[in-house]
């Protein structure tokens, strides 16, 4: 992941934040931008590729979670933008900035499919709850409170992949 001074906030609003604190912050939200693109393309990936007995029932799974993780990617670029941030648009910035791994071009199984995506919701929860404890210090409760339901949402996610786990 990589921290871009460049990445100042382009338009600042006169909402009460530092533009010390709204910088490290834009940097939060391009990180997690980053990582729910990854996540989302995987999720895409495996729908398009499973394959075997539960075929019907996991296409339809993955693609309710890649819908879920869509409309995530738009409400975090979309508050990039309300603290007068440049959203991360192109695939080169998503994987430059993302703390998640893509997935190899591979053929997996089912099961590791899910392994994958659970794990990979984990970490992202994990990375979530640091960053909504930062938005705190840096004094966006904002962010903090879309942060928090962004991690709720994800947590709700994981536990449907964990319910696939034997």
């Amino acid at each position: 992941m990589t921290t871009q001074t460049a990445r100042r906030p382009t338009k600042v609003a006169d909402i009460g934040l530092k533009d010390s604190s709204r910088t490290e912050i834009l940097a939060l939200l391009d990180w997690t931008l980053a990582d729910e693109y990854v996540l989302y393309t995987k999720t895409r990936n495996f729908h398009w590729n499973i394959t075997g007995f539960h075929f019907s029932a996991m296409h339809k799974f993955f693609e309710e979670q890649y819908g879920q993780l869509d409309g995530i990617v738009d409400e975090v670029a979309e508050r990039s933008r309300a603290l007068g941030g440049r959203a991360l648009g192109s695939m080169a910035e998503f994987l430059a900035n993302a703390r998640l791994a893509e997935s190899p071009a591979r053929t997996l199984t089912e099961d590791a499919m899910v392994a994958e995506l659970l794990a990979n919701h984990e970490a992202l929860i994990r990375s979530l709850r640091v960053d909504v404890d930062a938005c705190g210090r840096l004094g966006d409760q904002g962010t903090a409170d879309f942060l928090t339901g962004t991690m709720e949402a994800h947590e709700k996610m994981a536990w449907m992949l964990r319910s696939f786990v034997n």
